[in-house]
């Protein structure tokens, strides 16, 4: 199989996380990436404005904007609360000039699992008509199993694929991440399942041993993941988007920002 078309190439700006964004937006400048993927976060230190005109500056373009989601709360004036958060984003991905908006769903804010995901779905389904008006596509992303307790209680392909069902619209999809989803038996089904509604495709990679759960991710190439494999999975279902690279790993934050994209091109070009 052929390497990975190096102009899809996005800085998911979670790698360099020690960088605001717009070292970030220069730094993809300097080494000729042409696309970025934004944090809520390090957007809202300049605000949105500013960071289109960097973005226009600089000729980088928006793979998405991360994150929207975290719907379950206690109570219903907190789960409205999350939902006018989760507008407010897709206006942000509009200015921006990107169409889609990740979302990670959110933890149960208690034992009951089986709730929470009951108000993933009505989250999600009361913000897709903002979406749909504003041309903005969620993309529900999965999350491994390791984080149900405390990021997301969608934790398949499978599950997000059976939301985008359940939901119909042309402006939701899910977004394939290969840290959260390469160990799935159903992998290779639910990733052609998926053909139409791949709205991303996430790479870093699993080494072992894991030192921490958050912060685990390696740079490609230094775990088990199959990532080229992945990639013609992708592919066959019709992605030809961005490939992200999303790395969250203190060891890597604390290199210069500038090593951090150098080594991480010829990652991408060797393993993906």
């Amino acid at each position: 199989m052929t390497k990975a078309n190096l102009q899809l190439l996005s800085l998911n700006q979670i790698t360099t996380e020690n960088w605001s964004l717009s070292e970030a937006i220069q730094g993809c400048a300097r080494h000729d990436i042409h696309w970025i993927s934004i944090w809520r976060h390090k957007l809202e230190k300049i605000g949105v404005k500013e960071a289109r005109k960097l973005l226009t500056e600089y000729g980088v373009q928006v793979s998405s904007l991360c994150r929207g989601g975290m719907f379950p709360a206690a109570t219903e004036r907190e789960r409205q609360q999350r939902i006018d958060d989760n507008k407010r984003a897709i206006e942000d991905a509009k200015t921006l000039g990107t169409d889609v908006l990740v979302l990670v769903c959110g933890p149960a804010p208690d034992k009951n699992i089986k709730q929470a995901r009951h108000w993933v779905e009505a989250g999600i389904e009361a913000i897709l008509p903002y979406a749909e008006e504003l041309g903005v596509k969620l993309g529900i992303e999965p999350l491994h199993p390791m984080y149900a307790a405390d990021r997301s209680v969608i934790n398949t392909l499978g599950q997000a694929n059976a939301l985008t069902e359940c939901l119909q619209s042309d402006h939701l999809g899910v977004v394939a991440d290969a840290f959260h989803i390469w160990w799935d038996p159903e992998l290779e089904q639910q990733i052609a399942r998926a053909k139409g509604k791949l709205l991303g495709f996430h790479v870093s990679d699993w080494k072992v041993p894991m030192r921490d759960m958050f912060k685990g991710r390696a740079m490609m190439g230094d775990g088990v993941i199959d990532l080229r494999a992945m990639r013609g999975m992708v592919e066959e279902a019709g992605y030809h988007g961005p490939i992200e690279v999303e790395i969250i790993n203190q060891e890597i934050w604390d290199q210069p920002g500038d090593d951090v994209l150098h080594q991480m091109k010829q990652c991408y070009q060797a393993h993906v």
